[in-house]
């Protein structure tokens, strides 16, 4: 029983730092330009489109 309870307050501890980081993070966590997507037929990124030149991590 005591194994069940370790297990689940350390899920809930981990469940609240993360949350902690939603909450003080500048970017929602977003997928690479193209992602897996880009291993299918139809490519498109789905937040610059395809175009480098409004593509996030290209800018910094």
């Amino acid at each position: 029983m005591s194994t069940l309870l370790i297990t689940f307050l350390l899920v809930l501890s981990v469940m609240v730092i993360m949350s902690i980081g939603v909450f003080f993070g500048k970017d929602p966590i977003a997928g690479s330009c193209g992602g897996l997507k880009a291993f299918g037929e139809d490519s498109d990124c789905e937040i610059c489109g395809g175009d480098l030149n409004k593509c996030p991590r290209t800018k910094t």
